[in-house]
């Protein structure tokens, strides 16, 4: 089976009406409940694969039957959320094949200024291009347009960089788990913690939040608002308090409480790197106390539509601290969602996270197949409905073939 083919099936829906029309409908709806529990009315909104799914006598799918579902879902939230990239992505790809039918040394340098311009940085275009001539000259390619599933397929094996587990967040089933969140002001980081404790709660997690950002005005309110949202306590104290001095009663508390998950706050200022690490060091260090091999996951949040901007936070960050994983948002309001790759291969930094839109559930896991699907969605389906076609044909000629005689 075809790389190409594999992606489709994997996370395209069958229904024959508009595919990202019905699965963003499915994906509204079933926000709020599980998918265990099917509604009399939901399956003429259900995905095909969901109809045919086998429910066994206490309405419950099989395992399998789940995860297919499931990876539908996700591909059409990247889908949706990566409209702007992949319209961006696909045109110019598209443009390039067109323009260079052969492949030469040219074309490799056409898509090199390509990459460039999505963001995907300058280390890491020169690597994909590079690895990109010898699986040509392997696989003796001399058509552009035979190195579209090939170019794709790249984007995959670099982002992996040997490690396919390396987008799973670090948290442990019993006991408690401390994520601590840092990122400059502005980048959407109260939102994310919210979404994410939002997350943590449909799935079962007892979730407290820190509001470790004393010093920016109105940080404390923000993520008390979001608490009362989502529903979940927030633990503070006043303006200027010692961040320190919150982690730690937020801790004692969720210790006391059989909390699961506590997310903690922040400040968000770069203007002056050892104040900054200090400041982190300290709450690192009484979290450590606290809770041995805490904090379990330093996520820091980037603003996608910043561009390479973005990956200076990300080196400025990893250099006063030991970040885990990157959450990306506002992915869906930029066209070079090139960044990811970038982020990955030339700081070696797992992308966690992203933001794919403004709901509490637009905040999905990063998974590099998801990813590519939602740039090349249309490409991909296209390619394969082309290569599937020859095949339908022929069985119809066969067919009337057989009748004749």
């Amino acid at each position: 089976m075809s790389f190409f083919k594999r992606l489709k099936d994997k996370f395209s829906s069958t229904s024959e009406e508009p595919k990202q029309q019905e699965d963003l409908e499915q994906l509204s709806e079933d926000s709020q409940k599980e998918i265990d529990e099917p509604q009399d009315e939901q399956p003429a909104k259900k995905p095909k694969k969901l109809k045919e799914a086998d429910f066994d006598d206490d309405g419950l799918i099989s395992i399998e039957d789940f995860e297919e579902i499931e990876a539908q879902q996700l591909g059409a939230k990247f889908r949706a959320g990566l409209e702007k990239s992949r319209e961006n992505f696909q045109a110019q790809l598209n443009n390039l094949i067109a323009r260079y039918r052969k492949v030469d040394e040219e074309f490799f340098e056409a898509l090199e200024e390509m990459l460039i311009t999505a963001d995907v940085g300058f280390n890491t275009v020169m690597q994909l291009v590079e690895e990109l001539r010898e699986e040509a000259q392997r696989r003796n390619i001399s058509e552009t347009e035979d190195l579209r599933e090939v170019i794709v397929e790249k984007i995959v094996e670099i982002y992996h960089q040997n490690d396919d587990n390396s987008e799973v967040m670090n948290i442990e089933n019993e006991g408690l788990n401390v994520i601590l969140m840092v990122g400059v002001n502005g980048v959407g980081k109260t939102t994310t913690i919210g979404k994410l404790a939002h997350r943590y709660q449909a799935e079962g997690k007892k979730v407290m939040l820190a509001a470790g950002d004393t010093f920016r005005a109105g940080a404390i309110q923000q993520l008390k608002v979001w608490g009362e949202r989502v529903g979940v306590e927030v633990m503070s104290q006043s303006e200027g308090s010692d961040p320190a001095a919150v982690m730690y009663d937020a801790i004692n508390a969720a210790k006391s409480k059989n909390v699961d998950i506590l997310i903690c706050d922040t400040a968000g200022r770069l203007q002056n790197k050892s104040n900054l690490m200090n400041e982190l060091e300290k709450v690192k260090r009484v979290i450590g106390r606290a809770v041995p091999e805490a904090p379990h996951e330093v996520l820091l949040c980037l603003d996608a539509t910043t561009g390479q901007n973005a990956l200076s936070q990300a080196k400025s960050f990893k250099e006063v601290t030991n970040v885990t994983g990157i959450v990306l948002t506002k992915l869906d309001g930029t066209a070079k969602g090139g960044i990811v790759l970038a982020i990955r291969n030339e700081l070696h930094i797992p992308v966690k996270y992203v933001g794919l839109g403004e709901k509490l559930d637009d905040l999905q896991p990063f998974n590099p197949e998801s990813y590519v699907y939602g740039l090349f969605a249309d490409m991909i389906e296209q390619n394969v409905d082309e290569n599937e076609a020859p095949n339908e044909n022929e069985a119809e000629i066969e067919g009337h073939s057989d009748e004749s005689k």
